[in-house]
């Protein structure tokens, strides 16, 4: 099952749901003699229909190779969101459930229509992202309502890495915590998709040794997928508040992210 990162982030992601989970809520006794938070692992197995050795072994990071129906048993146990799920066979397959169907918002079509139009437009930023969220292309923009990506060394040259370890990043942005806590959520599902990838391992290391807020949400195993977004960021003294849409390449490694405006949904806002 994957590689040994993932059978670790698997097992430790296993163990906080578990611990998260009432036993209340599954219609168990919760008496004062328990001594484990949430639900012991004897109790997730015979809920899931497993063996109590087997499930103890996929807590433990063995290499084994559970099914999807034993993953799709253990997210119904586990009460997982949307999210954790796919998050959940990411990490034990590599593949997401082949159920999931592609997520989009009834205003698809009018976001599309404004982000071609947003492409002709330099007061607001568009920049291009790999898989990893490193850097590899932004406008003039963008270096004024975030930061000279040209001017960082190339290994450091990534968003979140910036929005982490950037004391200009806390004062950007308005809601800081949240927005990097959003990132840092797509990261773990980007990175769950590619085991095998070493970029992945070397910014994980640095996140890790640089910023004790990625430390407390990475342990938590907070997962969650893109979305169209609004983003409050102080440009210049101004409040500038965008919608954030992104468009993901063919071969879905390349990303262009594009800031629409907020007050105005409709397509030729950029062209005034």
């Amino acid at each position: 099952m994957g590689t040994r990162r993932n059978r670790q982030e698997l097992a430790q992601f296993l163990r906080r749901c578990r611990e998260r989970t009432s036993p209340a809520d599954l219609g168990l006794p919760t008496g004062s003699r328990r001594r484990t938070p949430g639900l012991r692992r004897e109790e997730i197995a015979v809920l899931a229909g497993l063996s109590p050795t087997w499930y103890t072994y996929l807590e433990q990071g063995r290499d084994i190779r559970p099914s999807t129906e034993v993953l799709a048993s253990l997210a119904r146990v586990l009460r997982l969101s949307g999210d954790e799920r796919t998050y959940l066979y990411l990490l034990a397959t590599g593949s997401p459930p082949s159920d999931e169907k592609p997520r989009s918002d009834t205003s698809d079509d009018a976001v599309v229509r404004s982000v071609v139009a947003a492409m002709c437009d330099n007061d607001l930023p568009v920049y291009g992202a790999d898989v990893h969220g490193d850097v590899v292309a932004w406008n003039v923009a963008a270096t004024k309502w975030y930061t000279d990506f040209g001017a960082l060394p190339e290994p450091r040259r990534n968003m979140l890495l910036w929005m982490l370890t950037a004391p200009e990043a806390r004062e950007r942005f308005v809601n800081w915590e949240d927005e990097t806590r959003d990132v840092v959520g797509r990261f773990r599902r980007a990175a769950a998709a590619r085991a095998w990838d070493a970029r992945f391992e070397e910014l994980i290391a640095l996140m890790h040794e640089a910023s004790p807020e990625f430390r407390e949400w990475w342990s938590s195993h907070y997962v969650t997928r893109q979305r169209t977004r609004l983003r409050e960021v102080r440009v210049d003294g101004q409040l500038r508040v965008t919608q954030l849409a992104v468009l993901n390449l063919a071969d879905c490694t390349r990303s262009v992210v594009v800031h629409l405006p907020a007050d105005d949904p409709r397509p030729d806002a950029f062209l005034r």
